[in-house]
């Protein structure tokens, strides 16, 4: 059995762990179970709906915590028992919605397993967001999303705007300046822009994790391609960007690996995982 390195590597999802084509290498498969077998824990950290991200770290065979929403909601993988959950109030829900209501945009709320919508069903974006995610937005087309959320008392975890890459910068400035002070905004894509609760980072899910593990922060990598990710870079012991991943998360980083295509988390594994003997 190989000796472990770092003893908790913390890992994004979509563009990170996922190649483009949404899938999981089976070089990425073996280099996970290969060290978990040998002592390591290896935990993935998302933007994703805890619904949406279940099934597939089920899939890889992990076990232990998963965090969803840009690490507001950690949560057991084989019970599926949430065990932290820091979602906003109505009231901070509905401020949100109506600040992105403010920039004429139509966008998603996100409310426990539940996606609603204000962008119109036959979005061919919209569409593929389900098909990637396997997760049926429920669209509110009469009236604004803000008033919904109020009318039903909503308590939502992120809102997400979906936006054209070249618009996505301006956008995520207009957003910042607007909520900035009071929510995390963030982008976990080229065509997402995220106002989640204050506080409720990727870089405090790792912390959280690593606590409860009894891990120190010195003893953990965390890898991942976009601006959501930049606390758990900063939080960890190493943190690596893939070499898809943003520019201003590659400069913040204490390395860049290989894309995401090219199994950057085998790779990442391989490289800090496990002690390194040389004859």
């Amino acid at each position: 059995m190989r000796q472990l390195n770092y003893k908790l590597i913390v890992s994004d999802f979509d563009g990170t762990l996922l190649t483009s084509d949404n899938k999981i290498p089976q070089r990425v498969r073996a280099a996970i179970n290969e060290y978990v077998a040998c002592g390591g824990i290896f935990a993935v950290c998302t933007g994703r709906m805890l619904r949406s991200i279940l099934p597939r770290v089920r899939e890889l065979g992990l076990k232990g915590l998963v965090a969803a929403y840009q690490g507001t909601v950690i949560a057991d993988i084989e019970s599926g028992k949430i065990i932290k959950d820091g979602g906003m109030s109505c009231a901070q829900s509905a401020e949100v919605c109506r600040s992105i209501e403010g920039l004429g945009r139509a966008f998603n709320i996100y409310c426990g397993d539940t996606l609603y919508t204000s962008i119109e069903r036959d979005n061919k974006y919209l569409k593929l967001y389900e098909k990637i995610t396997g997760v049926e937005a429920n669209c509110v087309s009469e009236g604004p999303l803000s008033d919904f959320v109020l009318s039903r008392k909503l308590c939502c975890h992120k809102a997400a705007v979906l936006v054209m890459p070249a618009e996505r910068d301006a956008v995520y400035q207009e957003l910042s300046e607007r909520l900035g002070d009071r929510y995390d905004v963030t982008c976990s894509a080229e065509v997402l822009v995220e106002v989640s609760p204050l506080g409720e980072t990727k870089g405090e899910a790792l912390k959280y994790m690593a606590n409860r593990f009894g891990i120190s922060l010195d003893n953990t990598v965390a890898v991942g391609d976009n601006l959501n990710d930049l606390s758990m870079i900063k939080a960890a012991g190493v943190g690596v960007a893939v070499g898809n991943a943003d520019k201003r998360l590659k400069d913040a980083a204490d390395h860049v690996t290989v894309t995401n295509n090219e199994c950057a988390v085998a790779e990442i594994i391989e490289e800090y995982g496990f002690k390194q003997y040389y004859v």
